[in-house]
C-alpha cells in the first residue's frame, strides 16, 4: 500500500503542486523566523560579549534614591574618589569610568543623522597605552580638550565630516560647535541600531550628562594572574552597596545576553503568530486537495477494497501520500526559510539597522520544528479525507465517481457551526461588557466565531452566491449564470476554498478598522484640543528638553506665547500622582481645556487644577485644600482653583504652575513645549521657532498638521507591517482558489466538452471559469469583511473610555479596495485553469469518464 501511495503521489504531482507550495510557504515563514531571530540574537550577544572583552569587573550606579520621606540619599554616581580607591586595589590593571546620554549631529542640511533614540554621547577614556579599547580609530585620535569630539565612521560619512572640520552637536539644550579630531569604528549597540556616537572629553561628558567628578559605570580590567571573582570580592567593599551594583564582566555579558534573548522572544512570538495563521489557512487548501483527489479516485479506491484491501489499509495509503508530500514540502520550506532569513538580514541592513557580523544560525530545533510542522499540518489536514476513504464500499467501483455528502452530515455540520458561532458571539459580547479588561476575552470569542463561520460556510454560500447570481447573469449572460451554478454545485468545496480568504480578510479588516478609527480619534483630539501653533520636542520623542528651551523661546522675536509641559509628581496621602507644570498665562491659548468649575487663572495664584474624574474620586472641589509631598520631599498645601474635563495624553490629573514644580526638582523633565508664533502656523512662524532654537538638529518642531500626522503615521506603519505579515496567508488563499479551479476543471472535462459541443465558445468557457473564481473570492471576502468589522467594533469599545473622541470609523473606501482586490485575486487565480478549460478538445472531453 505504501508503494501504491508513492505511485499516486507521482501520478498526481501536478495536482499536489499547490499543496506543496502552501506547506512550503508556511514552513518557510516559521523556519525563516527561527533562523533570523536565532542569528540576530547570537550576533547581538556576541557583540555584547565583545564589548566586555578585557573587563574583569563592571560597576554600575543607580544614581540617587529617595527615602520614605522623599529625601534624596546617596551620591549621583560613582565618584572620582571611589574610582581612585578601586584603581589602588591589588590585581587591578586599569579602571575606566563611563558616562553617557543623548547627543545628536546634523548633516549638511541641518537634519539629524541617525534614529534619534539611538543617538548617543559618551566620554573617551584613554588607559595605560593612551587608547580607549572600545574604539578603533581609522583617522585622528580621541578628544583631549573641551572643544574636541570624535565621531563614529558611519555618522562622519553621512555628514560628510573629516578630521579638522567644525561639527555642531546638540544635546537636550543649545547647539554647540566642536572640532572633529578623530573618526572611529565600534561595536557599540547604538551605532549598530542606526544611531550615532559622539565621544567627548571626560570632563565635558560629566558636565553634560551627570555631574563633574562622577561616573555612571566603571570598567575594571585585571592584571595577569588575578581572577575576576577575586577582584570582585576586593572591589565590592569599596562601593556604596545600596546604589551601585558590581559584577564580573562575564556575568554582565551573560545577563545582557538573556535580555537580548528576552527581547528576541517578543519578535519571535509575533512573527510565529503570523506564520501559524498562514499555516492554518494552508490547512484548508490541503484538505480541499485531498478531498477532491479522494472523490476523483473513488473507483480506484473501491477496486482496492474489492481486491482485498481493508479500510485501515486504504486510509493509511492516503495518509502515506500526505506524509510524503509533508516531508518533501517541509524540506523545501526549511531551505526556503533559510534563504528568507538571509534576505531579511539584508533588508534590515539596507534600512540602516546594521546587524553585527556573525554566522547564520540554523539550530537543530529549527530543523526539527520545520519537519514536524510541515508533516503534521499536511497529515492532519488529510486526516478527514483519509477517514472518508475507509468508508468507500467495494460496490462503489461499479457506480458513479461522485458521491455527494448526505443530508444528515450537512445538518449535523450546520448545528455544530451554529453552536460554535453563538458561543463566539456570546464570548465577544462578554468581553465588550468588561471594557478595557475584556480584550483577551474578545480574542477567545473571535476564535470560536471564526470556527463557527468556517463550519457554517456551506450553508452561508447559498444565500450569498444566490444574491450574486442575478447581476452576474445580467452582465455576463450564460457564463455568469453557469459560474454561479458551478460555485453552488459543491458548497463544501466552495466553502473550504473561501474559508482561507475569509480568515485573512477578517484579520485585515479588523486591523484596518481599529487602526483607522484610533488614528481619526487622535486626529480629532489634535484638531479639537490642541490650539498651539507648534509643539517642540526632542527628535524621536525620546528624552527631556532642557529648561533653557522654553526660556530661549519666550525671549525670541516672533514668538507670541510659550508654555512648557513639565512632568512631575505629587504624593497625596500614600499615593503618587502625575502632575503637569504649565505656564498659567499661556496654557489656555495652547490647549482647549473644558473647565467644569473655577478658573484656570487661579493657576497664577499658586492653586491647582484637577481633572474631573480625579476630583470626584478624591472628593475635591473648587476651594478644597489638600496636603502634598513634592519630588524633593518637601511638604506643602495646595488649593483647588479649577476642575476640568480630562485631557488624556495631554495633561496629567493635577495641573499647576511650572514654577512650583521646578522649585521642588533638581532637574526638570520637559517632554514638550507648546508655542504660539506671531505669524501663526505658517512658514514664517516655523522659521522663527527654529531660528530661536539655533536650528538645533536634535529638537523637532511640529506644526499642527505634523501633530495630526504623528499618530496617523504610526498607525499606517503598523497597519502596513500587519498587511505584509498577513500577505503570506493571502498568497496561500490565492493558491487555494487556483487549486480548486484546476481540479474542478479536471473533474468536469466531460461537462465542459458538452458545453463546447452545444455552442459555448472558448472565450465564454474562460469567462465561466474566471467568474466562478470571482464568485468564490467575493463570497469569502464579504463574510471576512463582515466578521472583521464586528470584531473591530468589539475591540474598539474596550478603548473608547481611554481614548477621547473615540468613534467607530468604517473605512468604506478601503473596504471597497479589499473587495476589488478579492475580485482581482479571483481573475488571476483563474488564469491557468481557464486557459486549460478553453483548450480542451471537445470530443476527447466528451469521452472522459
Amino acid at each position: 500500500m505504501f508503494r501504491t501511495a508513492l505511485r499516486n503521489v507521482l501520478a498526481h504531482k501536478a495536482r499536489l503542486l499547490m499543496t506543496v507550495l502552501a506547506v512550503v510557504l508556511g514552513v518557510a515563514f516559521v523556519s525563516g523566523t527561527l533562523v533570523f531571530t536565532d542569528t540576530l540574537g547570537k550576533a547581538l550577544s556576541g557583540q555584547s560579549a565583545k564589548s566586555y572583552e578585557g573587563v574583569a569587573v563592571s560597576v554600575t550606579s543607580y544614581g540617587q534614591t529617595r527615602d520614605q520621606n522623599g529625601q534624596k540619599e546617596g551620591e549621583p554616581g560613582i565618584s572620582q574618589q571611589t574610582l581612585d580607591k578601586v584603581k589602588a586595589v591589588k590585581g587591578v590593571d586599569a579602571v575606566s569610568g563611563r558616562v553617557s546620554g543623548f547627543a545628536g549631529v546634523g548633516d549638511a542640511d541641518g537634519k539629524l543623522i541617525g534614529q534619534g533614540w539611538a543617538n548617543k554621547g559618551s566620554n573617551y577614556v584613554p588607559v595605560k597605552d593612551g587608547k580607549d579599547p572600545r574604539y578603533t580609530f581609522t583617522d585622528g585620535a580621541g578628544p583631549a580638550k573641551d572643544d574636541q569630539i570624535a565621531l563614529d565612521k558611519e555618522t562622519a560619512s553621512k555628514g560628510g565630516y573629516k578630521v579638522g572640520d567644525k561639527v555642531r552637536v546638540a544635546t537636550n539644550g543649545p547647539v554647540k560647535e566642536y572640532s572633529l579630531v578623530g573618526v572611529f569604528t565600534t561595536e557599540d549597540g547604538s551605532v549598530n541600531a542606526g544611531g550615532s556616537l559622539v565621544l567627548f572629553d571626560t570632563a565635558v561628558a560629566q558636565q553634560l550628562y551627570l555631574k563633574p567628578g562622577y561616573y555612571e559605570e566603571l570598567s575594571v580590567s585585571a592584571a595577569a594572574g588575578t581572577s575576576a571573582d577575586q577582584l570582585l570580592a576586593d572591589v565590592k567593599p569599596l562601593l556604596d552597596g545600596k546604589n551601585t551594583k558590581a559584577q564580573t564582566g562575564a556575568a554582565l555579558a551573560k545577563e545582557q545576553a538573556k535580555e537580548i534573548e528576552k527581547g528576541m522572544s517578543g519578535m519571535n512570538t509575533m512573527l510565529l503568530m503570523f506564520a501559524f495563521i498562514a499555516l492554518f489557512v494552508g490547512v484548508f487548501l490541503i484538505y480541499n486537495t485531498f478531498t477532491m483527489l479522494v472523490t476523483q479516485r473513488t473507483k480506484e479506491l473501491a477496486l482496492l477494497r474489492a481486491v482485498g484491501a481493508n479500510r485501515g489499509q486504504v486510509m493509511r495509503s492516503v495518509l502515506s501520500e500526505a506524509l510524503v508530500v509533508g516531508v518533501i514540502s517541509a524540506a523545501i520550506g526549511l531551505v526556503t526559510g533559510i534563504g528568507l532569513a538571509v534576505g531579511m538580514r539584508s533588508v534590515m541592513d539596507s534600512l540602516g539597522a546594521k546587524i553585527p557580523a556573525g554566522e547564520l544560525v540554523v539550530a537543530p530545533t529549527t530543523i526539527v520544528a520545520a519537519l514536524v510542522i510541515g508533516v503534521l499540518v499536511t497529515v492532519l489536514a488529510a486526516l478527514v479525507p483519509a477517514w472518508r476513504t475507509g468508508r468507500i464500499a467495494p460496490v462503489a467501483a461499479m457506480g458513479s465517481a461522485h458521491l455527494p455528502a448526505t443530508a444528515k452530515s450537512l445538518v449535523l455540520r450546520n448545528v455544530i457551526g451554529s453552536v460554535l458561532g453563538l458561543i463566539g458571539i456570546g464570548v465577544v459580547m462578554l468581553g465588550v461588557s468588561m471594557g478595557g479588561d475584556g480584550r483577551m476575552v474578545i480574542g477567545g470569542g473571535a476564535f470560536f466565531l471564526l470556527l463557527g463561520l468556517i463550519v457554517l460556510l456551506p450553508l452561508l454560500s447559498r444565500p450569498v452566491i444566490s444574491a450574486l447570481r442575478p447581476p452576474l447573469q445580467k452582465v455576463f449572460g450564460v457564463p455568469g449564470k453557469l459560474a454561479a451554478q458551478n460555485a453552488l454545485r459543491n458548497p463544501r468545496r466552495t466553502a473550504v476554498t473561501a474559508a482561507s480568504l475569509a480568515i485573512g480578510l477578517t484579520l485585515v479588516t479588523a486591523l484596518s478598522v481599529v487602526g483607522i478609527t484610533m488614528g481619526k480619534a487622535v486626529d480629532r483630539m489634535s484638531t479639537d484640543k490642541i490650539k498651539a501653533d507648534y509643539k517642540v520636542t526632542m527628535n524621536g520623542g525620546i528624552g527631556s528638553l532642557d529648561k533653557s528651551v522654553a526660556e530661549t523661546l519666550a525671549k525670541a522675536p516672533g514668538i507670541k506665547a510659550v508654555s512648557p509641559q513639565t512632568a512631575g509628581g505629587l504624593k497625596i496621602g500614600e499615593d503618587f500622582n502625575a502632575a503637569s507644570g504649565v505656564n498659567p498665562a499661556a496654557i489656555g491659548q495652547m490647549l482647549n481645556i473644558d473647565v467644569v468649575s473655577g478658573s484656570l487663572s487661579s493657576l497664577g495664584k499658586g492653586e491647582v487644577a484637577v481633572a474631573e474624574k480625579t476630583a470626584a474620586k478624591a472628593k475635591l472641589s473648587v476651594g478644597s485644600t489638600f496636603e502634598v509631598m513634592y519630588d524633593d520631599g518637601q511638604k506643602g498645601s495646595l488649593k483647588v482653583g479649577a476642575v476640568y474635563k480630562e485631557l488624556e495624553g495631554l495633561l496629567s490629573p493635577y495641573v499647576l504652575d511650572d514654577k512650583i514644580l521646578s522649585a521642588h526638582a533638581d532637574e526638570q523633565y520637559i517632554p514638550e513645549v507648546y508655542v504660539n508664533a506671531a505669524d501663526g502656523d505658517s512658514k514664517a512662524g516655523e522659521k522663527a521657532v527654529r531660528e530661536a532654537l539655533g536650528n538645533n538638529p536634535a529638537i523637532g518642531v511640529a506644526t499642527q498638521q505634523d501633530m495630526r500626522n504623528e499618530m496617523g503615521g504610526m498607525v499606517n506603519v503598523a497597519l502596513n507591517i500587519m498587511y505584509g505579515l498577513l500577505g503570506m496567508a493571502l498568497i496561500i488563499s490565492v493558491l487555494g482558489v487556483v487549486n480548486t479551479l484546476a481540479m474542478s476543471v479536471f473533474e468536469r472535462k466531460q461537462e465542459i466538452g458538452m458545453l463546447r459541443a452545444i455552442g459555448l465558445d472558448r472565450s465564454r468557457v474562460k469567462n465561466m471559469i474566471r467568474l466562478e473564481a470571482v464568485v468564490i473570492s467575493l463570497f469569502g471576502a464579504i463574510l471576512g469583511i463582515g466578521v472583521g468589522v464586528f470584531l473591530a467594533w468589539a475591540v474598539g469599545t474596550t478603548f473608547s473610555k481611554s481614548i477621547p473622541n473615540y468613534e467607530l470609523v468604517i473605512p468604506y473606501g478601503r473596504i471597497g479596495v479589499f473587495l476589488l482586490l478579492a475580485g482581482v485575486v479571483g481573475v488571476l487565480a483563474a488564469m491557468w485553469p481557464a486557459r486549460s478549460a478553453a483548450r480542451l478538445n471537445m470530443l476527447t472531453a466528451i469521452k472522459t469518464e
